[in-house]
């Protein structure tokens, strides 16, 4: 099994080879050896699926030590209240691609099949006219490339969703919630059972070449097709930005390693864990030998949302995967870039500096010298300067939140609060009415225990009537057909 599953790894890498060598990107700018920008700095961004704040043992994590992201936090930044825009996986991913809310594109829970798309008033996929980070940096001369988990359309049943390279990039591989080019699961392909296909529709999709591999070295190939992919824009001196989007520690978990005769999901998460670090450290180590990429390359590493439910560790905050709570909505941020942060700085924590996923777009903008798109009003806000360790800043703004609307279908969920704001140091959550108010200071009580809105109430008022306000611009996100269960 593992010499078939090498040889379609080859297989792909491949072409991938040969269409940057010998085609070249008929879809990308052609590089004038007399006005190229060889400083303008190399940007990799890897999304890590449904990881908690506390799983990095460098934020605390104790049952793994992820060794290779360590490293990066060691020689980097970390940052202990970065916020991501939604506790679940489809818009938190739009606020990262878009630096806007992702309420504003209709995407407001994972995206599924088509019907369930409907009766949740959903967009099908994220609509070609959204501001793009990845097309912005494209048209300006960077070279593109996609690859990992998409989710932002073509997934299950929705066949004709754009291409991935229709938002900016020249190359793409992704898995089954994408189209182009893609690398689907061979899942219990151990312990001698016989390995089983799970495309979940995909496969049957068309729009792109599809190998099959074991579930367990999807990411590995990832990072080797990243590898590749950055290897040719450095030989053509052109600046490159790059997704690498892994959902290993996504359920269900097939680790190479899993533990024989259990299938406890905490000790199968903490496998899968290990072993994406592992392949992720290959893509870090070719960065980080070569000089020319090392002086000139920002890595930003964070996690899309919470963790899944007795999987993950969400540190010492409350809550999880899909909740407003803090452990459903904060991430640890990585950044590393040791050209370009101040040598004193490397190694250190920024506990104080607020900010979301919708401001890296414009602070990414704002580090390579990219205009920002005419006539867009990102909701980020440009914080550059805080990524390079130069500045302990906040983004001026409070950070909106919306749950998904699904999750009041599931008992476990139903009882939560709707929305949510973060300002300063404080959080306030509530209902789509205004009412059941939680107030929290957040950096003295990060775990949310102590409701102080009846001890503030003007704070409580100002910050639920900006919240209200903010959640009554943003378009309805319950489709005709859904009809939440009635909390008890």
């Amino acid at each position: 099994m593992a010499f078939v599953r090498l040889s379609f790894r080859q297989v792909f890498l491949a072409l991938l080879s040969f269409s940057l060598v010998v085609v070249g990107l008929p879809t990308g700018p052609k590089v004038n050896a007399e006005t190229k920008q060889t400083k303008r700095p190399n940007v990799i961004l890897v999304f890590i699926d449904d990881m908690g704040w506390g799983d990095f043992s460098s934020f605390g994590g104790q049952a793994v030590q992820t060794q290779h992201i360590d490293r990066l936090a060691k020689e980097g930044l970390r940052f202990e209240q970065f916020y991501v825009n939604s506790p679940i996986c489809s818009p938190s991913r739009a606020a990262i691609s878009t630096g806007q809310y992702p309420q504003r594109w209709q995407i407001t829970s994972y995206l599924s099949n088509r019907r369930a798309n409907d009766d949740r008033g959903m967009a099908q996929w994220l609509d070609l006219s959204a501001p793009m980070l990845v097309r912005s940096l494209h048209e300006s001369g960077y070279a593109t490339g996609h690859f990992g988990k998409w989710h932002l359309g073509g997934q299950r049943d929705v066949g004709e969703a754009p291409l991935i390279s229709e938002y900016g990039f020249d190359e793409s591989l992704t898995n089954f919630e994408g189209l182009g080019p893609r690398v689907l699961p061979l899942k219990d392909a151990y312990d001698g059972k016989p390995p089983q296909k799970h495309g979940l529709g995909s496969d049957n999709l068309g729009r792109g070449p599809i190998t099959w591999e074991d579930r367990s070295t999807i990411t590995e190939t990832f990072c080797e097709a990243a590898v590749e992919f950055i290897k040719w824009a450095d030989k053509r001196d052109q600046p490159f930005y790059v997704n690498l989007w892994p959902d290993d520690v996504h359920s269900p978990y097939f680790p190479p390693r899993a533990r024989r005769g259990t299938n406890l999901r905490r000790d199968l998460y903490h496998a899968v864990l290990d072993t994406m670090d592992e392949q992720l450290g290959v893509l870090f180590d070719h960065v980080r030998q070569s000089p020319r990429l090392r002086d000139n390359t920002i890595i930003v590493v964070c996690s899309d949302n919470g963790p899944d439910v007795q999987a993950g560790s969400a540190g010492p905050f409350r809550g999880m995967k899909a909740t407003l709570f803090e452990g459903g909505i904060r991430s640890p941020l990585i950044v590393w870039a040791p050209g370009l942060i101040d040598p004193s700085q490397a190694g250190t924590t920024n506990d104080e500096s607020v900010f979301s996923a919708i401001d890296l777009v414009p602070s990414l903008l704002d580090l390579t010298g990219t205009e920002c798109p005419a006539g867009v009003e990102f909701d980020g806000e440009p914080l550059s300067k805080v990524l390079l360790g130069q500045s302990n800043e906040s983004r001026s703004k409070p950070i909106f939140f919306r749950r998904p609307p699904d999750r009041k279908r599931f008992q476990q969920y139903n009882h939560l609060p709707d929305l949510a704001v973060r300002h300063r140091q404080w959080k306030l959550l509530c209902d789509y009415d205004g009412d059941r108010i939680e107030l929290y200071d957040v950096v003295s009580d990060p775990g949310e225990s102590q409701n102080l809105a009846a001890d503030n109430p003007e704070v409580a008022q100002q910050l639920k009537t900006q919240l209200l306000k903010w959640h009554e611009s943003m378009p309805a996100d319950n489709g005709p057909q859904f009809k939440p269960k009635k909390r008890k």
